[in-house]
């Protein structure tokens, strides 16, 4: 299974954990700040906006928090010195490592992702030393119990979809990421509903993990992705079969 795919599914999970707990709230203010900030307070014509309500909304986070975070990123109040970064780097096996920061604080930041990298057994890189590696792309993500294939693949390919494939029991969808919001309105209109949807780096190239340096990997990924700065983390990983039963078996 590749790396997007697999991360993906534990994202999906732990994202249902965190909305309970509110671990989301944070990570959810920092990306509605910012995309008011870039594109404006208007959702009707600031698709990232929209994405970042939707994904608010998800996380349970209340109506009047939602709005103060958005009123932060026009400007309307204080609060809305939130930087975006990208960060790179290796992990375990040579694997290559992307996370999408957003943070009120650098100086705060970068030593502690450095840090999370070093204990894991990778190593933070220099700017563009993995990016190459990685095409950047809508992904929706559909239990494949849920959803009819030819429903599924007749409205995202009218939508101007650009694949779709089957990874165990889920059908993943990607498009470029102008299409994104038109893609979602879609699948909204036709009463499908993903299990994840975001816009994200998928590899060109993967490298293939056996048993150990998968769980040194998936650990690593993890710890990332906790960080309250960080948004999303991508990885170039691919899980065999055997191995991912050996993993689910644990």
């Amino acid at each position: 299974m590749a790396g997007h795919s697999h991360w993906a599914g534990i994202k999906h999970k732990k994202a249902l954990i965190d909305s309970k707990r509110g671990k989301a709230w944070s990570k959810c203010s920092k990306a509605l700040i910012v995309a008011a900030k870039m594109g404006g307070g208007d959702a009707d014509t600031n698709p990232r906006l929209r994405l970042a309500i939707a994904d608010a909304k998800a996380a349970n986070m209340p109506n009047d928090t939602i709005s103060r975070a958005i009123k932060k990123g026009t400007g309307e109040l204080d609060g809305g010195n939130v930087d975006e970064i990208l960060y790179e780097g290796y992990g375990p096996n040579g694997v290559a490592i992307m996370c999408e920061i957003l943070t009120d604080n650098r100086n705060r930041t970068a030593p502690e992702i450095r840090k999370m990298f070093e204990v894991h057994g990778g190593k933070l890189g220099a700017t563009n030393c993995v990016a190459y590696l990685f095409e950047r792309k809508g992904l929706f993500m559909f239990s494949a119990d849920s959803v009819s294939e030819e429903r599924l693949m007749e409205t995202a390919l009218e939508a101007g979809a650009e694949d779709i494939r089957q990874e165990g029991d889920k059908f993943e969808v990607f498009c470029e990421p102008d299409t994104f919001t038109s893609l979602s309105d879609a699948f909204d209109a036709a009463e499908l509903t993903p299990e994840t949807k975001e816009i994200t780096r998928i590899p060109t190239n993967t490298v293939d993990l056996d048993v150990g340096a998968a769980r040194k990997v998936l650990k690593l990924m993890e710890v990332l992705d906790d960080h309250d700065d960080v948004q999303n983390v991508s990885a170039n990983f691919n899980i065999p079969d055997e191995a991912m039963a050996e993993l689910a078996s644990e």
